[in-house]
């Protein structure tokens, strides 16, 4: 990246020991545009390389973090507050799978797409589609996993043909400039992926520079105003806004897998995912079992400083965090739910907290917490867990246990959201065929997989007319003949039978002598 001014600085911390880690620059508008600018014109050379050139990139760039994996693992912990374990295995490794994944198989996936036009074959037409890059991409990706989104979403934005301009979340500013440097190292046109560093305003600026594309993960309300803006200037997006996900225990579950999972599933990156599991709802008839051993499992965690090899737990990312985490556990005392562990802090360290007699009704069920925090619910039936599970204004995932996997099957094709797991919790994120994204608050369109591929090109129909020398029967001039033509088209050429649509040729005959006549 060319060198820009370093007036304004944005200083990066560790929330684990408020040690100040370095410093970012912080962009200002006129920057950011000048960046998108660049962005355009590294665009026109970059939709032109090959697959193969593209695919090499990526792989060179992969090879780089794997000789940095122990540097990268330990920026991203110190800066985003995640155990050291975390940084790898739900970090590095998911991205790396995702970068040779598409480095791979994108030639195939956007191959071009003959399409069957039916009986307009018969008029000697064919049509095909064709994939074209947008052009700019804006990635502006959340704190909490702040390597492995924007990587992601810039490795399938690359391989698509586009540039990438990412703005890192200002707590984790470091490590997107990381991820700038590794594509540098990787022999990356100065352009080709820009990091533009800084606050909420720098974000703003990005979305106001006119790129072709955002692709956004964070807060509903900020992924509103970015709509706003984007609507104002007809760009299109996608956004990730998080959740409030349901995980459904019942009673036939393997219970120790379920209470594990559920620890897992709710404290894992100390619950500051969009996908944690914040409602968890169990059959009556073995609740008092399962939260026992919810409460066992969560008793040997160990909460300290993610470097620490056997800490499970850390830190949340900020005091805003802790304000919004400590106001629901408050919440539910006062609604009358029992905390059984946890519950208290030092620091940003906030103890992993289990939560019983909650109901929907109370408001940290309704909101998303992102905090290292259980509400447990029961239910008495099939139809009871799915209303509970449905009754919240996000969607972006969920999952089932049980041990009757027609009935899985059956829960999870009644349940309102992007992603339904049947004995698994959270992780499909990391896979990199399949699609993420939500529906409800929880946002617009889908990255990963296929269907995120094709969030970052456009669609070309191409249409071939075979037969040029004849004129179209619909063309002017009109006449009586012209409209007996249409009739006929109407009654059996869009039959959308072939033996049917046969029965207007002779009408079809008559009209393009008459055309041919008035040449």
């Amino acid at each position: 990246m060319k060198d820009l001014n370093l007036d304004s600085a944005l200083v990066s911390f560790d929330p684990a020991t408020g040690e100040r880690i370095g410093q970012a620059k912080i962009f200002t508008p006129e920057e950011v545009k000048e960046v998108v600018s660049r962005s355009r014109k590294a665009f026109l050379k970059w939709r032109t390389t090959s697959f193969e050139e593209r695919k090499r990139l990526i792989m060179r760039a992969r090879e780089i973090i794997l000789a940095e994996i122990d540097e990268i693992a330990e920026l991203i912990s110190k800066e985003s507050g995640k155990p050291f374990a975390e940084a790898i295995s739900m970090e590095i490794v998911p991205v790396l799978d995702l970068m040779q994944y598409f480095a791979r198989k994108t030639k195939k996936l956007l191959k071009p797409r003959k399409i069957q036009i039916g009986i307009f074959s018969l008029l000697g037409r064919s049509s095909k589609i064709i994939y074209e890059p947008y052009g700019v991409i804006a990635i502006i990706p959340a704190w909490n996993y702040p390597f492995s989104i924007p990587l992601g979403e810039a490795t399938m934005a690359l391989m698509a043909g586009n540039t990438v301009v990412i703005k890192p979340s200002e707590l984790t500013p470091l490590t997107g400039l990381k991820i700038g440097e590794i594509f540098q190292k990787a022999g990356a046109d100065e352009d080709l992926v820009q990091i533009v560093t800084g606050d909420g305003a720098t974000g703003a600026a990005l979305v106001e520079s006119l790129p072709d594309k955002i692709m956004f993960t964070g807060s509903v309300a900020t992924g509103k105003k970015i709509a706003e803006i984007a609507a104002r200037n007809l760009t299109p997006f996608v956004l990730e806004l998080g959740g409030k996900d349901p995980m459904i225990v019942f009673k036939d579950a393997n219970l120790d897998i379920a209470a594990s999972a559920a620890v897992w599933g709710a404290f894992c990156n100390t619950g500051q995912n969009c996908s944690s599991v914040e409602r968890l709802y169990v059959e009556e008839e073995v609740a008092e079992k399962f939260i026992n051993l919810v409460v066992e499992k969560t008793k040997k965690l160990k909460q300290g400083n993610g470097l620490e090899s056997d800490v499970s737990v850390t830190v949340l990312s900020s005091e805003k965090q802790l304000s919004i985490v400590k106001s629901h556990v408050e919440a539910f005392r006062k609604e009358g739910a029992r905390i059984l562990i946890g519950g208290n802090h030092e620091g940003l360290f906030f103890e992993p907290t289990v939560i019983v007699d909650v109901k929907n009704s109370m408001l940290p069920m309704q909101e998303e917490t992102f905090g290292p925090t259980l509400p447990i619910a029961t239910f008495k039936t099939e139809e009871e867990a799915i209303r509970l599970a449905n009754e919240s204004n996000f969607g972006l995932t969920a999952s089932v246990w049980t041990s009757d996997l027609k009935k899985g099957k059956r829960v999870a094709e009644k349940i309102q959201a992007g992603t339904v797991c049947i004995n698994e919790v959270l992780y499909t994120h990391g896979i990199a065929q399949t699609p993420w994204g939500g529906m409800k608050l929880s946002g617009q369109g889908r990255t990963h997989g296929l269907e995120g591929l094709m969030e970052l090109v456009q669609p070309k129909h191409i249409h071939l007319n075979r037969f040029s020398i004849l004129p179209d029967i619909w063309w002017m001039p009109y006449s009586e003949t012209a409209i007996k033509t249409f009739k006929a088209l109407a009654k059996h050429f869009a039959s959308g039978s072939m033996l049917k649509a046969s029965l207007a040729l002779p009408q079809i005959v008559r009209r393009l002598k008459e055309l041919l006549a008035n040449k």
